[in-house]
């Protein structure tokens, strides 16, 4: 494995809560370049000849592995794009840790675009985790724009924890995924944005077969004058249940558009979609006031309570 700096490792304690070499399978990547990888005997890592970036293929039956695929970057000016494809075999039960953090400290926009493709087998169960972070004291922005496609063959469960919480000062996510029958989709969506950030988060999920469900919540902060648009759409083309949600607290000047699409294509499609915006109420201010905290205190803790 690279030896990374200090810089590096701060970042990898950040998206993918490392202190040390991940057990079980794992590829770390740093500027652009294979920090180290390893594969187990279940999960095998290869890197994709045809662009950058990985597949992992994990074995039907495979229980209890964890996968770590994270990235760090800290040279300004640097922009890339990494397709990675994940294969899930059937009845397997698995974690993927994913993220990426950049520290720029330049005068250039530094920029990672990661394309991850999930095909979740019949009977399997996939947990994801995926969380952006940015620092640095440059004048280049660090920008971050995922693209998450999930496809889910019958009866199989994915869980999608997507975190942004500090630093990044542009992204646009966006996610599809289509289920059969059966299948069960649930995404935690956290955010926060700052300064002037802007933050744009799209998901199309289609619900094809009977039993089919999806439940999406976003919870976000929107602060001083950055922008933030939740956009969320749901096709139900069979005897199905979808459910979005968008909870959000809006700060300053801050702005906040949430959008709903449902598109109901069988008689027993049930969607639901539900969307809440405004300010912190006064009452809970006042509350945490009284045990001695100062106002400014008092919303942290309140936007933190919020976010978990």
């Amino acid at each position: 494995m690279v030896r990374l700096d200090e810089i590096q490792k701060r970042l990898l304690r950040e998206v993918a809560d490392l202190h040390d070499i991940p057990e079980g399978a794992y590829n770390i990547r740093s500027n652009s370049a294979s920090a180290g990888r390893k594969s187990t005997e279940h999960i095998q890592i290869t890197p994709r000849e045809d662009v950058s970036g990985l597949e992992i293929r994990i074995a039907p039956g495979t229980r209890n592995e964890s996968v770590h695929i994270p990235v760090v970057m800290t040279q300004t000016g640097l922009k890339e794009v990494v397709y990675n494809d994940f294969y899930i075999g059937e009845d397997a039960d698995v974690t993927i840790v994913a993220g990426c953090g950049i520290d720029n400290c330049g005068p250039k926009d530094s920029q990672h675009d990661g394309i991850h493709r999930f095909y979740v087998g019949r009977g399997a169960r996939v947990r994801y985790v995926e969380k952006h972070y940015g620092s640095g004291d440059g004048s280049g922005k660090r920008i971050l724009n995922p693209v998450t496609e999930v496809y889910m063959e019958e009866n199989s469960i994915a869980e999608m924890e997507m975190v942004q919480i500090k630093g990044v000062d542009d992204t646009d996510r966006k996610t599809v995924a289509e289920l059969k029958s059966g299948a069960r989709l649930t995404v935690r969506e956290r955010l926060m944005t700052h300064g002037a950030q802007r933050a744009l988060s799209a998901y199309l999920v289609t619900l094809n077969g009977e039993g089919a469900s999806a439940d999406i919540v976003s919870r976000s902060v929107a602060r001083d004058t950055s922008f933030q648009k939740f956009d969320a759409r749901i096709l139900g083309n069979g005897p199905c249940h979808g459910h979005t949600e968008c909870d959000s607290i809006i700060m300053d000047q801050g702005r906040i558009l949430a959008v709903p699409g449902l598109e109901a294509n069988h008689v027993d499609a049930a969607l639901v979609h539900e969307a809440a915006i405004g300010k912190i109420a006064g009452d809970q201010l006042i509350k945490l006031m009284t045990l001695g905290l100062t106002e400014a205190e008092a919303e942290e803790q309140i936007i933190n309570g919020f976010l978990k």
